[in-house]
C-alpha cells in the first residue's frame, strides 16, 4: 500500500509548488552571492590582496557556505526525520531569511577592517547549514505528497527552485548594474538582492504554512532507525551527483568571473548569458523528470552523464574564444545538461532510503557532493593561474569526476517509484543492469 497522495491531489500539487516557491526565495540570495563573489567582494572585502589572491579569497567564502551544508543537512535531517519536515523547513526559511539580510547590511573592509570578512564567512556558514537542511526538505515535502506514478514529475518542478533563483538574482543584478555607474554598484547595488530578501521571508512563511506534514512522515517506522547501514548509500549518492554540482558551479560562478575579468566581457553581457542558460535549463530539469518516470532513474541518470560529458568537453574551449555567442553557447549546453540530472535527482535519492532515515540520507549525500561541487570556481581559478591562463587541467578534472558519476551510476541499483510511506515500506531495488 502507498500513503503518497493520489493523482491530482490538492495537497500533492499545493506542496509541489510552494517547495518550488520556497526553495527559489532561499536560493535566490545564494545565487546572489554567488553572482557578486565573481565581480565584486575581491574589491570590498579582500582589498589587500592581488586580484588573484582576491579572487580566490571571496570563491573561498562562497565554499564555507558548503561546507556548512552537509552539517546542516545532518543537524536539519535528524530533526526532520524526528519531527517532521514542514518544522524543519520554517525553519531553514527564516534562518537563511536573516543571514541574507544582514549580508544585505554589512560594512565592508574600507570601513570595520578584518571585522568585515570575518562577518560575511560566518553568515555565509550559517547560510549554508540553513540549505543544507532546505533543500532535501524541499524535495522530500514533495516526493511523499506526490503520487507514485508521477513521483519523478512532481520532483523535477523542485529543482526549478535554483535556476529560477538564478534568473531572479542575476535579473535585479543586470538591472541595478544597468542603472548604476561602477561605483554605485560597488557602494549600493549589489546589496539590492539581499535586502530584498526581507520581504520575501514573509511570503515564503505564508506559503510554507500552507502544507501539510507528509503522509510517509505520519507513518514512519517507529523503530530506532539504522543510520550507519546506509552509510555506504550516502557515499555512493554523493559520487553519483558530484560531477554535475561540479558543472554547475563552473558555469554559473566560474565563468562569471573568467569572461568578465579575463575575456573582457561587461557584467551586463555575462549576466544576460547566464539569464537565458538558466531559463532554458528549467526546461530540461522537467524534462529529467517525466524521463524518470517513463525510463527509470538509473537508465534516466546514465544518459545524462553521458550528455553532461559532452557538454564538459565543449564547455571551455567555446568560453575561452571571449565571443558572447559561443560563450552562451557553451553555458547553456552545460547547465541543461547539470539540470537534465536535477529533474531525476530528487526520486532517484529519496527512493533510496526508508522514511526514517530519508532526510538525513538524502542531505548527507547530496550536501557531501556540493560541498566538493562549491570548491570548483576555486580550483579552477588556481588551476588559471598555475598554468598560464590554460583551461585544459579544468577541462581535465571535470571529465575525470564526470566518469567517476557514470561509474556510481552504473554500479548502483535502481529503485523506481517503491512505496514511501508504510513501516513497511523499505525501498523496493532491483538491479538494473
Amino acid at each position: 500500500m502507498t500513503v503518497s497522495s493520489p493523482t491530482g491531489s490538492p495537497m500533492a500539487t499545493r506542496a509541489a509548488l510552494s517547495s518550488v516557491a520556497g526553495s527559489a526565495l532561499e536560493w535566490l540570495d545564494f545565487a546572489a552571492y554567488g553572482a557578486i563573489a565573481a565581480t565584486v567582494l575581491p574589491r570590498l572585502f579582500f582589498p589587500a590582496a592581488d586580484p588573484t589572491s582576491a579572487t580566490l579569497a571571496a570563491f573561498a567564502t562562497f565554499s564555507v557556505g558548503f561546507i556548512a551544508r552537509p552539517l546542516g543537512g545532518l543537524v536539519c535531517g535528524y530533526l526532520g526525520d524526528r519531527l517532521g519536515r514542514r518544522r524543519m523547513l520554517v525553519f531553514t526559511f527564516i534562518l537563511m531569511g536573516v543571514c541574507s539580510f544582514l549580508i544585505g547590511v554589512l560594512p565592508t573592509y574600507a570601513s570595520v577592517g578584518a571585522w568585515a570578512p570575518l562577518a560575511l564567512v560566518s553568515l555565509r556558514f550559517a547560510q549554508g547549514f540553513a540549505l543544507g537542511g532546505e533543500v532535501t526538505g524541499s524535495q522530500l515535502l514533495t516526493m511523499e505528497h506526490a503520487p507514485p506514478e508521477r513521483r519523478g514529475f512532481y520532483s523535477s518542478f523542485i529543482a526549478m527552485g535554483s535556476p529560477l533563483a538564478q534568473v531572479l538574482a542575476n535579473a535585479l543584478l543586470f538591472g541595478v548594474a544597468a542603472l548604476m555607474s561602477s561605483e554605485q554598484f560597488d557602494a549600493i547595488g549589489w546589496r539590492v538582492p539581499f535586502l530584498f530578501s526581507f520581504v520575501l521571508v514573509a511570503l515564503g512563511l505564508y506559503i510554507r504554512m500552507k502544507v501539510s506534514e507528509t503522509p510517509a512522515f505520519e507513518q514512519r517506522q517507529q523503530a530506532p532507525a539504522q543510520v550507519a547501514a546506509h552509510i555506504p548509500t550516502m557515499l555512493r549518492l554523493a559520487l553519483v551527483w558530484v560531477a554535475p554540482s561540479v558543472g554547475y558551479f563552473i558555469a554559473a560562478v566560474y565563468s562569471l568571473n573568467y569572461a568578465v575579468t579575463q575575456l573582457g566581457l561587461n557584467k551586463q553581457t555575462a549576466f544576460g548569458i547566464l539569464i537565458v542558460a538558466h531559463l532554458c535549463s528549467m526546461l530540461a530539469m522537467a524534462a529529467g523528470g517525466l524521463l524518470a518516470d517513463r525510463r527509470g532513474r538509473r537508465r534516466s541518470l546514465l544518459l545524462a552523464s553521458s550528455l553532461m560529458l559532452v557538454a564538459m568537453a565543449s564547455f571551455f574551449p567555446l568560453v575561452a574564444t571571449g565571443h558572447p555567442l559561443p560563450v552562451a553557447l557553451g553555458t547553456v549546453a552545460l547547465l541543461c545538461a547539470v539540470q537534465l540530472h536535477a529533474g531525476i535527482q530528487p526520486a532517484y535519492f529519496a527512493e533510496a532510503f526508508p522514511a526514517a532515515v530519508r532526510y538525513r540520507g538524502s542531505a548527507v549525500g547530496y550536501n557531501l557532493a556540493n560541498l566538493l561541487g562549491s570548491c570548483a570556481p576555486l580550483l579552477a581559478t588556481w588551476l588559471n593561474a598555475e598554468f598560464a591562463g590554460a583551461w585544459w587541467p579544468m577541462l581535465a578534472v571535470g571529465i575525470a569526476l564526470n566518469l567517476l558519476s557514470l561509474a556510481a551510476i552504473y554500479r548502483g541499483p535502481e529503485a523506481w517509484q517503491p512505496p514511501l510511506g508504510t513501516p513497511a515500506a523499505e525501498p523496493a531495488l532491483a538491479c538494473g543492469r
